[in-house]
């Protein structure tokens, strides 16, 4: 099986110059890089925040990396230790060394990744793809997680043709004048066009081979067994899955243990569409 890698040293040069760029940019507060030693391959973190407390830690969707979560690390930060992951496979700071071939994989690195960083009762925030891995780690290593909050976690329909047409309209807005950006960004819903740096990593990116598992969608058995507090924010205008739809099924599968709540207005992206109320969701289920 193949391994997420660049095409080429010319590639994963140009990539790390914007990715130190937007690093230097979007995260300039104090924080510290550790790399992480997985089965997988090495994982680079960036923690920010005090020694002590509940940990936080956000994993992002595909295709980015703990930079998409600038909006919300430094009030996070304020109280709380965090953990900002460049997931293995995705195009970032870390090296993928041997292949993740489905759930089972991806639980297994994450699980590394906690246990090389000694955390236990951690607050796990998972989006998109993030928010698949995070279920997967909670079916396959039940133990150090306390609490989960997902973002229109995948796993919950197929990617359909509305899905890569939000990504295709979402590129196209994102390359239109400056001016035009945010009426284009309403008009896709999609806040991320809106973001400059995060724009600029992902062209960057465009040599980067991305070689991991299409989420399954998850059955009621398999959500049954989410038996810890968890919140699913969802966005109203997701291109993902229908929200009312997966809203209804996540109260019917998982009444005792689940919230949920549609978020009006927000599209897929929601870190960057609600980032205000992404980290005030966050919070108060750290706290709780």
């Amino acid at each position: 099986m193949r391994i997420s890698e660049f095409r080429n040293a010319r590639s994963a040069t140009r990539f790390r110059a914007a990715y130190d760029h937007a690093l230097a940019a979007l995260l300039p507060g104090p924080r510290t890089a550790v790399d992480v030693s997985t089965a997988h391959g090495t994982t680079r973190v960036h923690r920010a925040g005090p020694g002590a407390g509940r940990p936080i830690v956000l994993l992002p969707g595909s295709g980015g990396n703990g930079l998409m979560w600038h909006h919300q690390l430094p009030e996070l930060a304020a109280r709380h230790p965090v953990f900002a992951v460049d997931p293995i496979g995705e195009p970032g700071a870390s090296v993928q060394r041997a292949p993740i071939a489905d759930g089972a994989d991806a639980a297994r690195w994450l699980e590394d990744v906690l246990t090389g960083l000694d955390l236990t009762d951690v607050h796990l925030v998972g989006c998109s793809y993030g928010g698949w891995v995070a279920l997967q780690h909670r079916l396959h290593h039940p133990g150090r997680v306390g609490a989960l909050t997902l973002l229109d976690p995948a796993g919950f329909n197929g990617f359909g043709f509305r899905f890569y047409a939000w990504l295709i309209a979402g590129g196209l807005a994102a390359s239109a004048p400056r001016a035009l950006r945010p009426r284009l960004a309403r008009a896709v819903g999609n806040g991320a066009v809106l973001e400059d740096e995060l724009m600029k990593l992902t062209r960057a990116a465009v040599g980067f081979r991305r070689a991991l598992p299409v989420p399954p969608v998850l059955g009621d058995e398999e959500l049954r067994r989410i038996d810890l507090p968890a919140l699913f924010l969802l966005g109203a205008r997701s291109a993902l899955h229908d929200s009312a739809e997966v809203a209804a099924r996540i109260a019917r599968v998982l009444p005792a243990t689940a919230r949920v709540e549609v978020v009006p207005g927000a599209g897929h992206a929601l870190p960057m569409d609600a980032p205000a109320l992404v980290a005030r969701r966050i919070l108060a289920r750290t706290a709780a």
